[in-house]
């Protein structure tokens, strides 16, 4: 199975919802995917000090190493996600040494516990195709089509090789592809 973006907001909003209903750590990793295209491996071993600075305020990007590529990756945090981040951390008490998403087991959270708490709440809401890495796939298709379709800057950040592997990978299909169609009526 392929496991597809969230190609509706609501359901985007729904299931933010009820993971923040919950579990706000996961409803935190969530929203941390759809908002950043990382990948769940990358955003799991987080440290609240790669957000923070030491007199803690937000830090001008987020600067990691991405666990597949070993490429470096500088993201500028959005809005939404800095409040949410920033009311997670003071919620929950964090220290800057800390780690995000804790397990209770001590580390932090697991890909695959992940996926089980993520997989279970899109069922609930009605979505199907889902995994982990909807998140990244999410991120990937809201940014083309809100960017009116620039595959390219999607493409870089992706590290894909062509624009049709990052297509396929945020799954536009002949629906949206019918779409472009009947925007340009010369």
């Amino acid at each position: 199975m392929t496991v597809e973006p969230i190609r509706e907001k609501d359901k985007i909003k729904q299931l933010y919802q009820y993971l923040n209903g919950s579990d706000p750590k996961y409803a935190l990793v969530f929203k941390f995917g759809i908002n950043t295209g990382l990948r769940i491996s990358d955003i799991i071993p987080l440290k609240v000090n790669d957000i923070f600075n030491h007199k803690w305020q937000f830090k001008e990007h987020l600067i990691l190493t991405e666990k597949k590529t070993a490429k470096e990756k500088k993201i500028k945090l959005n809005d939404t996600l800095r409040k949410s981040l920033d009311f997670y951390i003071k919620n929950q008490r964090l220290d800057l040494n800390d780690y995000l998403f804790r397990s209770q087991k001590g580390g932090y959270i697991g890909r695959i516990q992940i996926y089980r708490v993520l997989k279970e709440a899109a069922a609930v809401i009605g979505i199907e195709n889902f995994g982990t890495h909807s998140l990244r796939k999410t991120w990937g298709y809201w940014t083309y089509k809100i960017s009116k379709y620039n595959v390219g800057l999607i493409m870089d950040t992706f590290n894909h090789s062509s624009p049709s592997i990052t297509l396929r990978y945020i799954g536009i299909n002949q629906d949206q592809k019918d779409e472009l169609y009947s925007i340009v009526q010369l």
